[in-house]
């Protein structure tokens, strides 16, 4: 796997000349930050040496390299899920491609559902933790260059990145990361809650896992697209979360991008 890392990394790089500070994951109906990012350069992930296609909707498939709140960047719009049918080694991935490009720190965005009683639809929410229900993305032989075998979780998200978004008003919470792509069932979404959980989503903790294993600080946010709070469920589909994320995503933008002018 070390080969393939390093091989898109040595395209991207040869194909850029650009030394990324931050690396940035869009979730779903989230991919507007773009717009806000100076443009270098946008390479589609099917024109890079062994990265993996997304096939979500709402997940454009491309590699983003600009300048965002002052510091170089580089984003994914779109990212890969295991309900794709990839192994969580494609997963993650590109988390191991940008290490290789510079990233100091890791920001992720998603949908999810809230479990929280006090959670409205529409509400963000800062991740301080999260609980991994998804296979670990590190079973298997470790990479020693990358990072240790078993590697510390007590702070899987940057206490120093989360602090300087204290004064939001915005949740905090813990995520919990699910297989999918089933949406929960009411009993799932309790016990979602009775383990600890705030929100509940199919992504971020393995992107998360294997960046704390390479030593990046990460930061996290959820956009609450729907609620799993008896009483309060009800049938969702997919282009419903969407549309959620989109009317969210101006305050998710504004908060993303005075992180990073502030790193």
């Amino acid at each position: 796997m070390l080969q393939k890392i390093k091989e898109s990394a040595e395209f991207l790089q040869n194909k850029t000349n650009y030394n990324p500070e931050v690396g940035i994951i869009l979730g779903t109906g989230l991919g507007g930050l773009v717009k806000e990012i100076e443009i270098e350069h946008s390479i589609s992930y099917e024109d890079i040496p062994n990265f993996p296609l997304s096939t979500v909707e709402g997940h454009t498939g491309r590699l983003i390299f600009g300048k965002l709140g002052g510091k170089q960047v580089v984003a994914m719009q779109g990212r890969f899920h295991f309900y794709e049918g990839y192994c969580m080694e494609k997963v993650t991935f590109p988390v191991r491609v940008m290490k290789l490009l510079g990233i100091e720190c890791l920001i992720v965005s998603n949908a999810s559902g809230g479990v929280n009683p006090n959670y409205e639809v529409g509400d963000l929410m800062i991740l301080n933790d999260h609980i991994n229900l998804i296979p670990n993305p590190l079973i298997g032989a470790n990479i020693a260059e990358l990072g240790p075998r078993f590697p510390d979780m007590s702070e899987p998200y940057s206490p120093t990145l989360i602090a300087k978004a204290n004064n939001l008003p915005v949740q905090k919470g813990v995520y919990v990361a699910l297989t999918g792509p089933t949406l929960e069932t009411p009993a799932e979404y309790k016990h979602m809650r009775i383990i600890g959980g705030d929100t509940v989503g199919m992504s971020t903790a393995p992107e998360v896992i294997v960046a704390r294993h390479m030593d990046i600080p990460c930061f996290a946010m959820s956009v609450i697209t729907d609620l799993g709070v008896p009483g309060k469920i009800q049938k969702v589909t997919h282009e419903e979360i969407q549309k959620v994320s989109e009317v969210a995503e101006p305050k998710l933008t504004l908060i993303i991008k005075e992180l990073i002018a502030s790193i």
